[in-house]
């Protein structure tokens, strides 16, 4: 996709369009469509249009917006649209500590929850190479459980930009996913915002910041992949938010 870079000065150019079909989900979209389309002439009305609806519903799923990501190396950027549910200081999983990993100190871990609604797509929190990724199956439970982080289908990724610093994240599949779906493999160099997988049908995502960053977001808040700050690399302070 074609990339422009733009400026808090007005540079660049910008207006709406209809956000593109990721071709992983072209393929259930064409199936769910000819379903669609023979249910209707067999003129079986009561399947024809909730097939109908379903079709719209994965083009809506699979959907690829673009999106302005901050060019800051001091920040980490969301990997994942959704909901903000759970902030706790843990041990990095044991996939990506030790020495060449994340360490053993316990780091923060932001969770955020993507919902059937929220776009799939998961994005790079930061530019570096790709050190680590590690796929396990598992169960699928609601991906809102603490427990789905070391129980559920999943796939640790950790980055390690060229100054050294690190950050993990996890693909974590949930109740209705049934397949992480990765567009990386170690040793690909990628891009801060930059596409590297998704999850199909509900999921979450958790990112371990590095030892001495705090997030920059908030429980209940939501985030928008590639675009939400979610920390400033070597900064704790405390933030609040008011629910409205």
């Amino acid at each position: 996709m074609s990339q422009e870079l733009l400026d808090n000065r007005g540079k660049g150019l910008a207006s709406w369009s209809m956000p593109p079909v990721h071709p992983e989900g072209r393929k259930f979209a064409v199936a769910a469509a000819a379903m669609t389309l023979i249910f209707a002439l067999l003129a079986w009305e009561t399947l024809a249009w909730p097939m109908a609806g379903i079709t719209l519903w994965i083009l809506a799923f699979f959907r690829d917006p673009a999106r302005v990501t901050p060019l800051d190396e001091r920040l980490v950027v969301a990997p994942a649209d959704g909901l903000c549910t759970m902030i706790e200081l843990v041990p990095p999983p044991v996939e990506l500590a030790g020495p060449e990993g994340l360490g053993t100190d316990p780091l923060y871990r932001v969770s955020i929850f993507m919902s059937v609604f929220d776009v799939h797509i998961n994005r790079a929190p930061i530019g570096g190479t790709i050190r680590r990724i590690v796929y396990i199956s598992g169960k699928f439970l609601n991906a809102d459980l603490d427990k789905a982080s070391d129980e559920n289908e999943r796939q640790h990724i950790m980055i390690e930009r060229s100054d050294g610093a690190r950050i993990g994240f996890t693909q974590i599949a949930g109740l209705v996913a049934r397949r992480i779906v990765p567009f990386i493999k170690e040793g690909d160099f990628v891009a801060v915002g930059q596409r590297v997988g998704l999850i199909r049908f509900g999921s979450r995502v958790d990112v371990y910041l590095p030892l001495g960053t705090a997030p920059a977001v908030v429980k209940g808040q939501r985030i928008v992949a590639g675009e939400t700050i979610l920390a400033v690399i070597g900064e704790t302070p405390v933030r609040e938010g008011i629910s409205h």
